[in-house]
């Protein structure tokens, strides 16, 4: 199968929330808050900052692709593969943006609505469970669409990117922050995204940009962070090696990968230096 095929030939909805779908996500780290001494009930931002986003980067390149993408204050946004809704914060509250967050795991979207409530953002950021392959939106009702880190679990590229575009206003703007295939062989595995390859799909990059061309998008902004990504990727690992064998457990990307996030994180370095994976930016502007 390519990644053009039908909506029909997406992943499996239940082998994905299997993959992610922690149960209890929110209590659990809820627990590991109270135990790292936070106050659970008066929760900031920067409290869950270290977890909630979770990409290459974290926040800084939220950030990043928000400046690139010119995202206004009062823009209405869709995040989709929204994760426990960092970026959605992130958004609402760093650049007036009002959000709504879909995710195909339903535990997630859970973590995601309590996390926000907590952080006294309810009015500004929703969530609900939801497929990028037939997003439950009236045509037109989007100012910004943005992907981060959700393509790579999406067979059907083509047809997630054109949703995107239905739902995207004329003149409004797609923003990308993904990771693509590389040049130099398949990724080893297990990686946050995937175990195997059943639930990897990883376009190289010149490809993914036609899927987008091809489908009504015109190119504002392109960019390889590769090499950044990689840095923050070794930080990541060399922190979890040098961490005392009995110190208690970190807050950090551990709370959604589990006890697999070593051999994970490891792998990721792996991929980006012998690049097996890229990773890229992208701003597009949905044509009339």
């Amino acid at each position: 199968m390519t990644n053009d095929e039908s909506k029909a030939d997406s992943p499996d909805e239940a082998a994905l929330n299997e993959h992610y779908g922690v149960t209890d996500l929110g209590d659990e780290i809820l627990a590991a808050l109270e135990a790292a001494g936070k106050d659970v009930d008066a929760l900031t931002r920067d409290d869950i900052a270290s977890f909630d986003e979770f990409h290459i980067r974290g926040r800084e390149a939220t950030r990043e692709v928000a400046d690139l993408a010119a995202v206004e204050a009062h823009s209405r946004v869709l995040d989709i593969g929204c994760g426990i809704g960092g970026p959605a914060r992130t958004l609402a509250s760093e650049f007036g943006c009002d959000v709504v967050g879909i995710d195909i795991v339903e535990e997630y979207c859970r973590a995601a609505t309590l996390f926000t409530d907590r952080v006294g953002l309810t009015d500004e950021v929703r969530f609900q469970r939801g497929n990028a392959l037939d997003l439950p939106f009236e045509d037109e009702t989007f100012d910004v669409v943005w992907f981060e880190h959700a393509l790579l679990n999406i067979e059907a590229t083509g047809a997630a990117v054109e949703e995107a575009g239905r739902v995207c206003r004329p003149g409004g703007t797609l923003a990308l922050y993904e990771i693509c295939a590389g040049p130099r062989g398949e990724p080893v595995f297990p990686v946050p995204w995937a175990s195997d390859a059943s639930l990897s799909y990883l376009d190289p990059p010149e490809r993914l940009r036609e899927i987008v061309l091809d489908r009504g998008f015109d190119e504002i902004a392109w960019r390889d962070v590769t090499e950044p990504s990689l840095e923050w990727f070794r930080n990541v690992v060399e922190s979890m090696r040098s961490r005392p064998a009995d110190a208690p457990p970190p807050l950090g990307l551990n709370l959604l990968l589990g006890a697999e996030t070593p051999v994970k994180a490891a792998n990721v370095v792996r991929n980006l230096e012998e690049d097996r994976i890229n990773v890229v930016q992208g701003v597009y502007e949905r044509m009339s």
